[in-house]
């Protein structure tokens, strides 16, 4: 694989992985429930609109 390809296979899964994140805020709002988080090495219980 090309520098080139490595490069795009990088920016897509980039693109998947925030689009999934996006997607589960959603669903979080959506359904009333919380997200699970990890800051600053502590796991925390957030709603979506704390994030």
């Amino acid at each position: 694989m090309s520098d080139r390809e490595v490069k795009e296979m990088q920016r897509r899964i980039d693109k998947g992985i925030l689009l999934a994140q996006q997607r589960l805020v959603e669903r979080a709002r959506l359904f009333g429930t919380t997200l699970v988080v990890m800051r600053d090495g502590q796991v925390m219980d957030l709603s979506p609109d704390e994030l």
